[in-house]
């Protein structure tokens, strides 16, 4: 166990520095962030017991996209080197708000959202409480939470029962926040991309709602990608340089 953690310590110490690590205050909970490169701005949202550096940096998806991009990576509250508050009411929305007073913060009007996992969660939650702050939202390995389905029950009673692998039970139990209506999903007019491997069971669970209730919503399927490895594969990598690419002309 030692031995391949001392190896992910050495690769994110020599994983390129960021132009600019910073923390702010975000309504007294301290947010750590990175920006590399310059152009559209573009916000990277991470997965569950991740960080931005991990679960974008370690991977090149930062490097890449910062070519082109301005490229914004928040390590979540509970994660990182970000503040882990506790008690009711520390995550859920408020880890939302963070994206938002981050946007703020860096005078950012808009930006593309990409979020994976528990981010592509915050990522459509975002969508649909502050649209106009989204110019496109990208969920990887994730797709849609229904207001009052069995998955958000699932959150509900995991975070009754406690954290699991050390995460916090009012981390977990804020997962329940993130759901959303079919009304709020079918009012979002900003567009929305799907990349999902096709060993990922989160592609049943959350994704083919989704897809059901949007069909118009693309939906890129990594082969050979299960939920933890899909973004360690080029062609997540290629995918999403692709969808942001395609944003952008058709914006033009």
């Amino acid at each position: 166990m030692i031995r391949p953690l001392l190896a992910l310590a050495a690769l994110l110490a020599f994983t390129a520095l960021p132009t600019l690590a910073d923390d702010f205050d975000s309504a007294g909970v301290k947010i750590h962030y990175e920006v590399e490169g310059k152009g559209e701005p573009v916000i990277l949202i991470h997965g569950l017991y991740s960080s931005g550096r991990m679960n974008w940096g370690l991977p090149g998806i930062t490097g890449d996209l910062a070519k082109n991009y301005q490229v914004v990576a928040l390590d979540c509250r509970g994660h990182g080197q970000s503040d882990k508050p506790a008690g009711e009411g520390s995550y859920g929305v408020q880890m939302v708000e963070d994206v938002v007073l981050l946007m703020d913060h860096l005078r950012l009007p808009s930006a593309h959202i990409v979020g994976y996992s528990m981010g592509g969660m915050i990522a459509l939650k975002l969508a649909v409480l502050h649209p106009a702050r989204v110019r496109s939202t990208t969920l990887g390995g994730m797709g849609w939470m229904k207001e009052g389905s069995p998955l958000q029950g699932f959150w509900a009673e995991t975070g009754q029962r406690g954290g699991r692998l050390g995460a916090s039970p009012e981390l977990m139990h804020g997962f329940t926040e993130f759901a959303v209506t079919a009304a709020q999903v079918k009012a979002i007019t900003t567009p929305i991309t799907v990349l999902v491997g096709d060993r990922d069971p989160c592609r049943r669970l959350y994704v083919a709602p989704l897809i059901e209730l949007r069909p118009e919503i693309p939906e890129h399927v990594i082969d050979g990608a299960g939920h933890l490895t899909c973004v360690t594969k080029p062609e997540f990598k290629a995918e999403l340089r692709a969808t942001l690419a395609r944003v952008a002309a058709k914006a033009g």
